[in-house]
C-alpha cells in the first residue's frame, strides 16, 4: 500500500494534532484539580508551570554503588579452564524529583496549614503508604513499578470514607505523599540492586506518576463524592 507525501504529512499533523489536544486536557484537568483542593486562581499557572519544569529536574542526593558481572575472561591452569567472572562497578544516583516529590510535599503542607485536616490526612496518608508499599516492585534496569491507577483510586475511596467534605484535599495529600512514602522511600533499600543508572524519588519526565497520583486522586474524589 502506498501514500502520497501529503497523506503522510497530513497523518502526522493530525497526530501531532491529536497529542495537542490530549496534553490541552490533561492540563485543563490538573488546573480543575488545583482549584478544587483550593489553590487560588491566580496562582493556577503558577503551579501547573512549575510542577511542568520541576518534573524534568532531579537533584542528585547520592550515590549508591552497584556491583554486577559484566563479562568473563578465562586462564589455562595444568590443562584446566577457569573462569574469571570480572566484576565492574558501578554507581546508581539518588535524585529527588522537583515535580514529583518537592512540589506535591509544599503543596499538601500548605493544605494542611490552611485546611487543619491534619488528623484525617494522616490517617488516610497510612492507609496508602502501607497498600502503595504492598504492592509496589522493583524492576532490574528500571526502578520501582506500581499499578498506575492503584494509589489514586484508593486514595479517593480513603479520603471520601474519612472526610467527605474534605475529601478532595485529604485525596490529594495521601495519594501523593503516601505513595512517595510507600512506594519510594520505603524501597530505597532495594535501589542498589536495580542496576538502574538514577534512581528518582518522586519519578522523572512530564507530569510523573507521584504529581499524577494526586491530581486523579483528587478528581476521583470530587467526582465520587458529587
Amino acid at each position: 500500500m502506498f501514500f502520497g507525501p501529503m497523506t503522510f504529512i497530513f497523518m502526522l499533523l493530525f497526530f501531532f494534532y491529536i497529542v495537542f489536544f490530549f496534553f490541552l486536557v490533561q492540563i485543563n484537568l490538573i488546573a480543575i484539580a488545583f482549584i478544587k483542593i483550593g489553590i487560588p486562581s491566580e496562582y493556577v499557572f503558577t503551579a501547573l508551570f512549575v510542577s511542568l519544569v520541576g518534573s524534568f529536574i532531579n537533584i542528585p542526593i547520592k550515590k549508591i554503588p552497584q556491583q554486577s558481572m559484566t563479562n568473563e575472561t578465562s586462564v589455562r591452569f595444568f590443562g584446566f579452564k577457569y573462569r574469571i567472572p570480572n566484576w565492574e562497578k558501578e554507581e546508581t544516583v539518588l535524585a529527588v524529583n522537583v515535580g514529583g516529590a518537592i512540589i506535591p510535599v509544599l503543596i499538601s503542607i500548605y493544605l494542611l496549614f490552611k485546611t487543619g485536616l491534619w488528623e484525617k490526612a494522616a490517617i488516610a496518608t497510612v492507609i496508602i503508604t502501607i497498600l502503595t508499599h504492598r504492592f509496589a516492585r522493583p524492576i532490574k534496569g528500571v526502578g520501582i513499578a506500581l499499578p498506575a491507577f492503584l494509589p489514586p483510586a484508593i486514595a479517593a475511596l480513603v479520603s471520601i470514607c474519612i472526610a467527605y467534605h474534605g475529601a478532595p484535599v485529604v485525596a490529594y495529600i495521601s495519594g501523593s505523599i503516601g505513595t512517595l512514602i510507600g512506594a519510594d522511600i520505603l524501597n530505597l533499600n532495594k535501589i542498589k540492586n536495580l542496576g538502574a543508572p538514577v534512581a528518582s524519588i518522586g519519578g522523572a519526565g512530564t507530569f510523573d506518576g507521584i504529581f499524577l497520583n494526586g491530581i486523579i486522586a483528587v478528581l476521583l474524589a470530587v467526582f465520587l463524592s458529587a
